[in-house]
């Protein structure tokens, strides 16, 4: 049995890796918290500055929007500069968008503060895993990314629950204000404790690709995130979609063409890496879809406040944060294929029994089947992940991270779309005629409720369509935790 080494930096000179991905993940919970705080802050921001819901939307749409095309630009800048220049960066942009945030004196200066976010967000998260992955031996990298899927699962699970108490019991801007001091002293401990540990590379901007990705995956974000409210026969939907499939063609081609790519989305020659960026997509469309349904479903049908519909999700959210560790060592035992295989099962299984909810399921019902889902997401959601990365040659990772969180992100932007169309359009075509209300008004709410529950029957199974489809494709998967070893100059601890 041989003695560990010391891990080094790219320059050679050893560092507490301990300390540095303590760093890394309570910079990245707040950051990736941040995506899900305001879901239930909405109506009092509203009733603060005087505005209707289509505009207040644009705090969530547009962080997501600004996240989302920032992150295939991250790959270029993660290779470009330094490791320490980065986190720094992208935590203090973070950190300034939240304190714009927290003093806005109007609505204006608040979707700033989003804005301003989003781009620390849509670096920071790309940079932690590629970070995770290149100080820890390939051996060992599923028990580090275990805890990668910690922050992503857990943080944006309890934003709702955190974000309904605080809001019950003091005010809005607390959501921003209690983030501050946090991110101020993870930047403290960053000056001392972050190391440069990703080789870096003098590659030139190239403005085609960056201008390509922006208004491709930009479109098609915002395109999706419309669909789900304006339908997707909306003649703008359809060409914001247009644009974005066209832009990202574009993008994509051209990366194929070049010697040094913007963003090298030949990572999908590997098939080990697609299959894993699917599976990956759609765990995250699972998780995301169903924390938007579901919310709806407590508060409008059940008639429980915005805190109760976080509590009852809780269980769930601790259920995945939990098991992540867990299921990063088990993975570096035993590779991804049969963790994934149980959790699709699990996330299909969990997902059927709210084909039959009523307006009186027990909470218990709900609470339980919920954890289901998210323990059979987090045995799958980073062990396939990693497996990814693994088939990637080191010099990848960088793309591959890049192209993996862009995956998930417009997979869960078409995934939220798709089941909140599917929730309208089954309801309004089940609501009984209005003359109803006039003649019998008991019978039409009666009608009217069950129009809505047939809404949530319906979008519930088109959700577990999807968990079917990704537990077909695991089956695909190799056995085993194969490794693709390539010797690599300092960085990574061997």
């Amino acid at each position: 049995m041989t003695e560990e080494i010391k891990p080094v930096d790219i320059n050679g000179k050893p560092y507490n890796r301990s300390l540095l991905v303590l760093v890394l993940m309570v910079g990245s919970f707040c950051t990736v918290l941040n995506g899900t705080i305001l879901a239930t802050a909405l109506p009092a921001i509203m009733k603060t500055f005087d505005i209707n819901t289509s505009t207040v939307q644009w705090l969530t749409t547009g962080f997501m929007l600004v996240n989302g095309v920032m992150i295939p630009v991250s790959a270029w800048m993660i290779n470009k500069f330094s490791t320490r220049f980065m986190y720094i960066g992208a935590m203090s942009v973070f950190l300034l968008g939240t304190i714009i945030a927290y003093i806005s004196p109007n609505f204006q200066f608040l979707l700033a503060g989003r804005l301003i976010q989003g781009l620390g967000v849509g670096v920071t998260m790309p940079l932690l895993q590629t970070i995770m992955l290149s100080i820890f031996p390939p051996e060992k990298r599923g028990a580090a990314m275990g805890t990668v899927g910690l922050v992503i699962g857990l943080a944006p699970a309890l934003g709702p629950t955190l974000s309904g108490w605080i809001v019950d019991n003091y005010t809005w801007r607390d959501l921003f204000g209690m983030i501050i001091p946090i991110v101020f002293v993870v930047l403290l401990l960053a000056l001392f404790l972050m190391r440069n540990v990703i080789p870096n590379k003098n590659q030139k901007l190239d403005i085609i690709s960056a201008i390509t990705s922006t208004i491709g995956f930009g479109s098609l974000l915002y395109g999706f995130s419309n669909a789900g409210t304006d339908g997707w026969t909306d003649k703008f939907v359809l060409l914001e979609l247009l644009i974005g499939v066209i832009f990202v063609f574009l993008f994509a081609r051209r990366q194929l063409h070049m010697d040094d790519p913007f963003l090298d989305v030949a990572v999908f020659k590997y098939r080990d890496f697609s299959i894993a960026a699917i599976l990956s997509g759609v765990s995250n469309l699972a998780m995301f879809g169903i924390e938007m349904l579901l919310p709806l479903y407590i508060q409008d049908v059940r008639g429980e406040s915005a805190f109760h519909s976080g509590l009852m999700l809780l269980p769930g959210a601790l259920a995945m944060g939990i098991m992540s560790p867990i299921t990063g060592r088990i993975f570096d035992r035993f590779g991804a294929k049969y963790m994934a295989m149980t959790g699709m099962t699990l996330l299909t299984l969990g997902t059927i029994p709210f084909f039959f909810i009523t307006a009186h399921t027990s909470i218990v019902y709900i609470i339980v089947f919920y954890a289901v889902r998210m323990f059979g997401i987090a045995m799958t959601m980073m062990p396939v992940t990693t497996s990814g990365m693994n088939a990637l040659p080191f010099n990848s990772i960088s793309h591959g991270t890049a192209v993996n969180n862009t995956f998930r992100q417009v997979m869960s932007s078409i995934g939220t779309a798709v089941l909140t169309s599917v929730l309208t359009n089954v309801s309004t075509n089940a609501t009984p005629a209005k003359s109803v209300l006039k003649a019998t008004p008991l019978k039409y709410k009666d009608e009217a409720i069950n129009a809505v529950l047939s809404g949530y029957h319906a979008a519930f199974f088109v959700a577990a369509l999807f968990s079917a489809v990704a537990l077909i494709m695991s089956f695909f998967l190799k056995k085993g935790n194969s490794v693709r070893r390539i010797k690599v100059k300092g960085g990574v601890a061997k």
